[in-house]
This record gives C-alpha cells, sequence and structure tokens, in this order.
C-alpha cells in the first residue's frame, strides 16, 4: 500500500513532461551530457600532470642558505650576568 506502482511513476512522468515540455527536458539532459565530458577530461589531464611530476628529474632548490645550528641556539640566548641581579 506504501509503494508506488508503474502506473503512478507513469502519471507523475507525464505531469513533467506536460509542465516543462519536451525541449527543455532533452536542453537539460544535453547540458548534463557536457558537463560529464568536461569532468572526464578534467580527470585525464590531472593523470596527465601527475605523469609529468613523475618523469620530472629533482634538482635541489638553488641557492645555499645555512637552516639554524643546534648548539647556537642557547649561545644566543641572553645570559644573565653573575653580578646582575634584578632588585627586589
Amino acid at each position: 500500500m506504501g509503494s508506488f506502482s508503474i502506473w503512478h511513476w507513469v502519471v507523475v512522468l507525464l505531469v513533467i513532461l506536460l509542465l516543462f515540455g519536451g525541449g527543455k527536458i532533452s536542453g537539460l539532459m544535453g547540458d548534463l551530457a557536457k558537463g560529464i565530458k568536461s569532468f572526464k577530461a578534467n580527470i585525464k589531464e590531472d593523470e596527465k600532470d601527475d605523469s609529468m611530476e613523475a618523469q620530472a628529474p629533482t634538482t635541489p632548490p638553488a641557492g645555499n642558505i645555512p637552516g639554524p645550528q643546534q648548539g647556537t641556539a642557547s649561545a644566543t640566548q641572553a645570559q644573565p650576568q653573575p653580578g646582575n641581579r634584578p632588585a627586589a
């Protein structure tokens, strides 16, 4: 009793065709097909880009800037002098 029969769906489709007309529905389907084709083309381009990155030689970056040294971090911090105590 709660499910729709085939005749219910036929009536619904006829009402939709009467409201929108055959031209609008076919236009919508054409636009949907164009969107799917565009999506597939973009997916193929992404795969092509990934394969190009895998083939590209890896070169080290230009320039030679040294990073921070492990031992010099404590030397650059301000160390209190033994004779200078803050006034309380």
